[in-house]
């Protein structure tokens, strides 16, 4: 049936995949957000990176389409409790986004259309570990899923992979983001089970 009891945290039988401690396997794709969702046109849609100096980098949606793509498949986990494994995507590697881009910076606040933020270390953004996802499972990017572009960063629970993406801040200090100012863990593995302060 691929279900796991919360709180369950062994190696599973019968060669199922290993899951982060209290983590339940999914089939669907479950839609959560902070607020409404934004429908961005893809004319309309642009992503810029700020350096800690306040150096400004810009894409329209030509030129990050322009840039290299990878198609990367990663199991995804949520703060809810549910998991989706092998989940197929295709975006810009942030390593290839951020080639170009003079930095000192340690962390990074990702900004969302409709005003989401979230917060992470500038290494979780980089060596392989981070998209600008913009297709899943062969089709653009649904709004409801964060088209057309989002940040999936998937060693992290999703929260901190925020939708709508418009814009990521390079930062010399940490700056919580939406949920981390409410109480959600400010850093977010999964197979530590850090949800919320204290975790």
């Amino acid at each position: 049936m691929g279900i796991v009891s919360p709180g369950f945290s062994g190696r599973r039988r019968g060669g199922a995949p290993d899951l982060p401690p209290g983590q339940y396997l999914t089939e669907d794709f479950p839609v959560l957000s902070a607020g409404p969702t934004p429908h961005v046109p893809k004319e309309s849609w642009n992503l810029t990176v700020t350096t800690e100096t306040g150096a400004a980098h810009h894409w329209d949606w030509a030129g990050l389409t322009a840039l290299p793509t990878e198609r990367f498949t990663v199991d995804l986990h949520c703060v809810t409790k549910w998991s989706k494994l092998a989940t197929a995507w295709e975006g810009v590697s942030l390593d290839t986004l951020l080639a170009g881009v003079e930095t000192s910076a340690e962390y990074a606040l990702a900004h969302s259309y409709g005003g989401y933020t979230t917060n992470l270390p500038l290494e979780d953004l980089l060596d392989g570990q981070a998209w600008i996802a913009v297709r899943y499972d062969g089709e653009d990017l649904t709004p409801e899923h964060g088209g057309p572009a989002r940040l999936l960063v998937p060693h992290l629970y999703l929260w901190k992979s925020a939708k709508w993406v418009s814009a990521i801040r390079l930062l010399n200090e940490d700056h919580p983001g939406f949920w981390e100012s409410v109480g959600y863990h400010n850093y977010g593995d999964p197979w530590r089970e850090q949800r919320y302060w204290g975790d």
